[in-house]
């Protein structure tokens, strides 16, 4: 079989190999992979950013889907045949994380799913939605996942919150789409006019040009008459954080995801004290959250948002897509044609 791996870091040291094709174990299934989604985790990963003592070679990509092809013995939960995706920490089940259940992160921990077949426990997959193609649902075990955790456990949002995303990436869309189901008003920042048109096709209440206006915690409050957001999808980092706890009401949430910007200014720890701004890291999430956000993507026939496919052999020039930053949602690469 062919698979993708990072013998050593740089998009342009990518090979593509041929291994073995692997037999699943007891507890284990084999998944052949239709498609492959990028996170901005991936082109770390890839780059060395992300951890540079990682041990290599590694196949990349956390997030894939695919067909059941083989199941090993005591394999009880899962059948040949089966539509599946991959769930991100291979052993956050449910509950709270902990440092054991946060380990075996796919495409990083262990080896992820930029491979014609993986083999995975079958605790670790999950079925996914019957009218989502192969395409759409491998969006879903990242940015899907942590979106709705921001959501749904960071805090719950309800009707007539407001809700702020920033960018028009993966999470940011998910969060837009997840927030509106919830009865939300969702408003958000882009660095392009065009991209915010294109959010409010899906709901964006309002959207501002953070480009012509950097301070744009001051816009925040003026949409919301000088209250503040409920909710902040901080996917930006440390460059945006200042930002997001002016924007934030008193009471409201921080819900920390992204690490996309780098700041030299200090943590304005007077903010979170003062307005009692609750922050709280999100980290994608576990299967149990995984299987409820499917069970509201299939009530509410929700379609995630995939911006360009790429085939297999294109691997390179799809990491080289995101590190632009230009995509509007979700990449895919289609394993299977």
């Amino acid at each position: 079989m062919k698979v993708w791996r990072i013998q050593s870091f740089g998009i342009d040291q990518l090979v593509l190999a041929d291994l073995p094709r692997p037999r699943p174990g007891r507890g284990e299934v084999l998944v052949k992979v239709h498609a492959v989604s990028l996170n901005y985790r991936d082109l770390l990963m890839v780059r060395g950013h992300y951890n540079p003592k990682m041990q290599l070679p590694r196949i990349p990509c956390s997030d894939g889907t695919g067909e059941v092809v083989e199941v090993g013995d005591e394999v009880n939960d899962v059948a040949v045949g089966q539509r599946v995706a991959g769930i991100f920490m291979q052993h956050w089940l449910d509950g709270a994380p902990t440092a054991e259940t946060s380990r075996g992160a796919l495409g990083g921990d262990v080896d992820g799913m930029l491979a014609e077949y993986v083999v995975l426990q079958q605790s670790g997959v999950v079925p996914i939605p019957k009218h989502l193609s192969y395409a759409e649902a491998a969006t879903l075990p990242c940015a899907g996942v942590t979106a709705w955790n921001a959501l749904e456990h960071a805090t719950h949002v309800k009707p007539g919150d407001v809700v702020v995303i920033q960018g028009t990436g993966g999470v940011s869309i998910f969060a837009l789409q997840f927030a509106k189901l919830a009865g939300a008003t969702v408003i958000g920042t882009s660095s392009s006019d065009e991209k915010l048109a294109r959010a409010k096709t899906l709901g964006l209440d309002a959207g501002l040009n953070y480009r012509q206006s950097p301070e744009w915690a001051k816009w925040v409050q003026q949409q919301t008459g000088n209250r503040g957001a409920d909710l902040i999808v901080e996917v930006g980092g440390a460059g945006t954080f200042s930002q997001s706890l002016q924007a934030v009401r008193f009471g409201g949430t921080v819900a920390q995801i992204g690490v996309l910007s780098q700041s030299e200014q200090p943590l304005p720890i007077p903010l979170i004290l003062h307005r009692q701004v609750r922050v709280q890291g999100v980290y994608v999430g576990s299967r149990a959250h995984f299987e409820a956000m499917n069970r509201a993507i299939t009530a509410s026939s929700t379609r995630p948002m995939v911006d360009r496919i790429y085939a297999f052999d294109e691997a390179r020039e799809a990491l080289k897509t995101m590190e632009k930053g230009l995509h509007f949602g979700k990449i895919v690469i289609q394993v299977v044609a």
